[in-house]
């Protein structure tokens, strides 16, 4: 017996199909953000650079610089990471033709038909965000929330032309597109005021979602703080929440490295499960702050994990990747980051939930404690091992040196 058919066996006297468990898994898409390959770059301002709330730190040499370099990098990532996949774009990534830009208020779904092209070639879906940030309309530090009219429109005006290319995106596809509201709107001191920015930026969204759009899913994302927002954020959990519970077809997107350290993702996606037929996810990592660092195998991903597969809710959790490091190779990444997400789900995966949870209904807390204890220490890395290989992917311990000599031979290269 191989050490799959054996592990498989141990997880039979469980009452788990580790036939099964993988099936579900080959079928679950996680959304890969592009923006790990460039530094939340972009290629729609020459200045470049992520600002407004967020940061991109290190200076590792290989940067993407343009859409053949950002698209090659994310093959030889996505040839690396098992399972379905879709790419995650913001707006910055419109691709021009050579003399052509259109600021961030008048982009069309032309600008992004290389993206689609570049999908329907592999066979994955995309995503989609306005990106407001890294631009001079963010003034003050707001966008959607912002006093000044003028500031106000342009962004109420990029969002709406986000959604509008999200839903032709979708329709060319023949798909669902994800579009994802998130601002950077804040104050580094004690506010004044803090009803009126978020009576204005519930004004912004209503004007934004308006019009329904059937290849769309809407969501806002929240956030606790950012650089220089560090006192007060309008687009708090709590304002989002309220939003997308009284607006049917918006749902709150959970990013959980959005929250005070002692709050966990794991807890509230049961929460809003009881209450939303989807729920948006952004896995990061954070580190004592919003740091957006590479998504490791840790306790809190194995429990967002659990959380998803306990309330049968695969199919309802929209799973998509947001970190960016630039101190390390960032191909390499990408291939850490998804096949933690991809780890994490298959151990849920294969867990007896169904006998944990009989076993807590009637009390049995000890023996539920004993069994939970026990599946810490079975043969998972076997099972693992045998997903790569029928995705054709390398295993643990051998994609690394594909993505050593892919930085000699590409990455190097670049200026």
């Amino acid at each position: 017996m191989n050490r799959y058919e054996g592990a498989k066996a141990q997880y039979a006297a469980l009452g788990v199909d580790v036939e099964e468990a993988l099936a579900r898994l080959a079928g679950k898409p996680i959304s890969i953000h592009c923006w790990q390959g460039d530094d939340v770059r972009g290629f729609d301002r020459p200045d470049g650079g992520a600002t407004g709330g967020i940061q991109t730190t290190g200076d590792y040499p290989g940067r993407a610089r343009s859409f053949a370099e950002l698209t090659a990098d994310f093959d030889q990532a996505c040839a690396l990471i098992p399972g379905k996949k879709r790419i995650n774009l913001h707006a910055c990534y419109a691709v021009f033709a050579p003399g052509e830009w259109a600021d961030r208020d008048a982009l069309t779904y032309r600008h992004f038909a290389a993206w689609v092209d570049y999908a329907k070639a592999r066979g994955i879906g995309i995503d989609f965000n306005p990106t407001a940030f890294s631009h001079p309309m963010v003034r003050g530090g707001l966008t959607l929330s912002s006093p000044d009219e003028d500031v106000r429109r342009f962004w109420i005006r990029h969002c709406l032309a986000c959604r509008r290319i999200a839903e032709d995106i979708g329709q060319a596809l023949g798909d669902q597109v994800l579009h994802n509201i998130w601002i950077p709107d804040g104050l580094k001191d004690v506010p004044a005021d803090r009803l009126g920015p978020r009576l204005r930026l519930k004004a912004a969204l209503d004007e934004i979602f308006a019009q329904p759009l059937p290849h769309v899913i809407d969501c806002v994302e929240s956030k606790v703080f950012g650089i220089g927002l560090e006192s007060y954020t309008v687009g708090s959990n709590e304002f989002y929440m309220a939003y997308a519970a009284t607006h049917p077809g918006v749902y709150n997107l959970l990013d959980n490295g959005h929250y005070h350290p002692t709050e966990t993702v794991s807890d509230k996606i049961p929460a809003l499960l009881a209450f939303f037929d989807k729920l948006p996810l952004h896995v990061t990592r954070p580190v004592r702050w919003d740091s957006d660092h590479v998504v490791l195998l840790d306790d809190e991903l194995l429990e967002i994990c659990k959380e998803i597969v306990r309330c049968g809710a695969l199919q309802k959790v929209l799973i998509g990747l947001d970190f960016f490091d630039a101190s390390i190779n960032r191909v390499a990444a990408w291939v850490v980051g998804a096949r933690n997400a991809q780890r994490a789900l298959l151990h849920a995966l294969l867990l007896p939930h169904n006998t944990l949870a009989a076993l807590q209904d009637a009390g049995r807390f000890t023996e539920k404690m004993a069994l939970a204890e026990d599946c810490k220490t079975l043969p998972f890395g076997d099972i693992w091992a045998h997903y790569c290989q029928t995705q054709g992917v390398p295993g643990d311990g051998a994609w690394f040196e594909i993505i050593q000599r892919y930085e000699a031979d590409i990455l190097a290269k670049r200026g």
